[in-house]
């Protein structure tokens, strides 16, 4: 756990803040809420972008604020400011105090005890010089153009951020957090007579700018971002219909994501808007089918040692063996359910109040071969990366675009495929699942997740999955 008089320089001293005037004024605020807390963050960020042989931009940026909220019964208060300082908290705590009735009045226990420490404390922005960082996008481009003359745009980038929160409770409970998160990212454009297609790879987590500085990791992923623009130089229409989808190891784990795992999350469940609701204790998958969310995986992306409201992340199981076991929780959803948080009350900054959210969310390893559920599909299709996509949490129905994908005929992979898009349900196909490997891996590290306006970073997984009678969108004649 990150050091508390740490933050309370950053938080206390830097901004003139009295500690004590300050736990004073949130235990007046919160005074007859049934839960709250003051969120006090401290943000810098940057990013870096090398395009078409040259640094084309470069940001940098520091914010600092808090955010007051109290709680009573459904009703939430919450205000905030960029201004750190008793005034501005007054300001806020007259704000709060109009939903103190509606009640119990008695105030939410404390979250119990924190997690072992997930990530490193460093700040990524200040352990390189500028020209190291430079340095590294250059030789990126430089690299990808020498290695091949099909090579026409390269876009390299790389972002950081140092975040520091500190939590205060009514009566003096206060738990900080030191966040750094960086990627690496790698765009290529590669052409072959009029044909030009884009390939992409990217990287990161919860840890310093070094190892994207190391030629192993940063050529690991322009050769991924290589390999991917000359794959879809050679792509032909996709197929349409209904048929066998084989789902690759790894980031397509965001389908699992979006389709399925918000429609876990507390809030559409006490509403009773997911397609899930009420169906705790009953099958809602094939039988192996097992569903964690997991923030306490060390350097992950979606990793937290402590969640935005001070309760420790965990690692809770969705699906267990078909069944659904759970949901996620924030404080408030909890609550209203009679049950405890599991750590993911989640928010993007201290201007927007916490709500249930994902952190790292996969499907645990089966025990088949991936070789061998490739072989047993007839006519199908294997995706191997998504783009973009739509999900209606209600019912559970998706519209996911295939960025990587290949024809599969008679067990054996095909030509790749431009223009695919899987549709279908989230829930159906998890009854839908007929075969999964023993190769589960995590997503690279490079996922954020959009909700209610908000976007938080978050990391997926699954090990090589075979759904049957999925329906594919396609371009083909």
């Amino acid at each position: 756990m990150s050091d508390l008089a740490a933050t309370g320089k950053l938080f206390f001293e830097r901004a003139g803040l009295d500690r004590d005037q300050a736990q004073s004024i949130v235990d007046d605020a919160l005074d007859g809420a049934d839960d709250g807390e003051l969120f006090l963050e401290y943000r810098q960020s940057e990013a870096l972008v090398f395009d078409d042989g040259r640094l084309k931009s470069a940001s940098f940026d520091a914010s600092q604020g808090f955010g007051l909220r109290a709680v009573s019964g459904e009703a939430t208060g919450y205000s905030h400011a960029s201004e750190v300082s008793a005034e501005a908290l007054k300001r806020a705590a007259s704000t709060v105090k109009a939903v103190r009735s509606g009640g119990s009045g008695t105030l939410a226990a404390d979250p119990a005890g924190t997690n072992r420490a997930l990530y490193v404390d460093d700040n990524p922005l200040g352990r390189e010089d500028f020209a190291d960082k430079v340095k590294l996008l250059s030789d990126i481009d430089a690299y990808l153009r020498q290695k091949d003359q099909r090579v026409r745009q390269v876009t390299a980038s790389l972002s950081g951020e140092w975040q520091a929160v500190r939590i205060l409770r009514p009566g003096g409970h206060s738990v900080a957090d030191i966040r750094p998160l960086a990627r690496l990212n790698v765009s290529v454009v590669a052409a072959e007579g009029e044909r030009m297609e884009t390939g992409a790879h990217g990287s990161g987590g919860r840890t310093v700018y070094q190892r994207f500085l190391e030629p192993e990791t940063w050529k690991a992923s322009a050769d991924e971002a290589l390999r991917h623009a000359l794959v879809n130089l050679e792509s032909v229409a996709a197929p349409a219909g209904e048929m066998d989808v084989v789902l690759g190891p790894g980031w397509p784990g965001i389908l699992l994501h979006e389709a399925i795992g918000h429609g876990l999350e507390g809030d559409f469940n006490r509403k009773r808007t997911s397609a899930f609701s009420g169906l705790i204790g009953e099958r809602v998958a094939s039988p192996g089918v097992t569903v964690i969310d997991d923030g306490t995986i060390p350097g992950r992306r979606g990793s937290l040692t402590v969640d935005d409201e001070g309760a420790p992340s965990e690692r809770t199981v969705l699906i267990e063996d078909g069944v659904l076991k759970g949901y996620l929780f924030d404080r408030m959803n909890a609550r209203l359910m009679g049950v405890r948080s599991t750590g993911n009350g989640r928010r993007q900054s201290y201007a927007h109040a916490p709500i249930p959210r994902m952190t790292n969310t996969f499907m645990l390893a089966g025990d088949r071969n991936p070789e061998e559920i490739i072989s047993s599909v007839k006519k199908g299709l294997y995706a191997v990366a998504f783009g973009g996509g739509q999900v209606d949490i209600t019912s559970g129905k998706f519209v996911f675009s295939c960025t990587e994908a290949y024809i599969i005929e008679d067990g054996r992979l095909g030509a790749p495929v431009k223009g695919a898009t899987l549709i279908g349900s989230g829930p159906e196909v998890l009854k839908k699942v007929t075969m999964i490997g023993d190769d589960l891996a995590l997503d690279p590290g490079i996922g954020t997740c959009g909700k209610d306006g908000q976007g938080v970073p978050v990391g997926v997984g699954l090990p090589t999955l075979k759904v049957g009678g999925l329906t594919v969108g396609g371009t083909a004649a």
